[in-house]
């Protein structure tokens, strides 16, 4: 496993090691103590453990998100594709922090086998690059409709650089309907 830091110190690219021959392939998708163990080598903190375990599925153009969870059921986020392929980001919304309202992104798919580590502190999104996008996701905390939130897609301040290449994105009511990040509740 390699983890690789992005433009946010604090949200990272896991690499696991795949080990291919002519019968197929074999990774290791998930080990606590590796993750542990790497995270702190970035001097970053382990996460709480996980406790809930997400999938969707996605025609190519749905966009979901910037979706988050406030305190006391906020959540930390391991993400990955097993399917199809999609462009994934990261909003740091905890108050103070010297990357407020920065993003990152990163293309993850069936095919780079790329994951992302998004702390709690952070709103997530994604837009499916693919029909039959397949993404998982590993949560530090279950859901909690009370504690649940969103900022819109599209926030001129935050700026995210959406690869939509003439597509219009497909969105939930309440997504297309979310504040912006300067009339949201954050961290």
């Amino acid at each position: 496993m390699k983890l690789i830091p992005t433009r946010i110190p604090d949200v990272v690219i896991v690499e696991p090691a795949v080990f291919g021959d002519d019968r197929g392939w074999f990774m290791e998708s998930f080990n606590q103590q590796r993750f542990n163990a790497e995270l702190a080598k970035l001097g970053l903190p382990a996460p709480r453990p996980f406790v809930q375990d997400n999938h969707s599925c996605s025609k190519k153009g749905v966009l979901r998100g910037l979706h988050y969870q406030l305190p006391p059921s906020a959540q930390g986020k391991l993400v990955r594709v097993v399917q199809g392929a999609a462009f994934d980001v990261a909003v740091d919304i905890r108050r103070g922090s010297p990357t407020f309202g920065q993003w990152a992104g990163v293309e993850l798919s069936a095919q780079n086998n790329r994951q992302l580590w998004v702390p709690e502190g952070f709103a997530h999104g994604f837009l499916a690059l693919t029909d039959d996008t397949h993404f998982l996701y590993k949560t530090t905390d279950v859901y909690a409709k009370d504690c649940e939130r969103a900022i819109v897609w599209n926030d001129p301040e935050i700026g995210i650089d959406w690869p939509l290449a003439g597509l219009i994105p497909s969105l939930a009511a309440k997504d297309a309907q979310a504040p912006r990040l300067k009339d949201a509740d954050y961290f």
